[in-house]
């Protein structure tokens, strides 16, 4: 008799597993991998707005450095040649003591635009003697080197240039030895 019973858990155990299997519905297995496949998507999605989220927030962040840094370019520019004006002005010679006074407000008017411009990061660029650099000067005319000059330096300033930190405003008018 126990054999018999255990006969029939046997029969109803294939019987129970049988029917499980067929219970299993193929269907489901691919609508969970449908599922899982739609996840991937939505998560990949979803991790590139936030990559360039970041990108747009960095890229922003920039150019409001670059703004701040340069925001006295357009300024810098439209003095610099009522800079050069002074200093013709100071270049020329005076006999009297009305002259000589006058001479001396335009160098303080001349002193104190300095002072301001270099306040804001605008310097000038130093050229005369120095190699000739094309980034920084512009070459209008060229000579003979001489003996005590090498080719390739800058042995006169025509015009100053000038430069906001690290952007050239205006480069120096020079005449170069070759």
């Amino acid at each position: 008799m126990a054999e018999e019973k255990k006969n029939e858990v046997e029969e109803e155990l294939e019987e129970t597993t049988d029917n499980a299997t067929e219970e299993i519905d193929i269907p489901e297995v691919s609508e969970v991998e449908e599922l899982t496949s739609k996840f991937n998507e939505m998560e990949d999605k979803f991790l590139r707005a936030r990559a360039e989220i970041a990108n747009m927030s960095n890229r922003n962040k920039n150019e409001r450095e670059q703004l701040v840094r340069y925001r006295s370019q357009d300024l810098g520019k439209k003095l610099l040649p009522a800079i050069d004006n002074l200093e013709r002005a100071l270049a020329t010679e005076v006999n009297d003591d009305q002259g000589t006074s006058l001479k001396k407000g335009v160098e303080m008017v001349l002193e104190s635009l300095t002072v301001a411009l270099k306040e804001e990061g605008i310097t000038e660029i130093k050229a005369e003697g120095e190699a000739f650099d094309p980034n920084l000067h512009q070459a209008v005319q060229t000579v003979a080197a001489e003996d005590d000059v090498k080719p390739e330096t800058v042995v006169n300033v025509l015009q100053k240039g000038y430069q906001l930190h690290d952007r050239v405003l205006r480069p120096a008018m020079v005449i170069v030895a070759q």
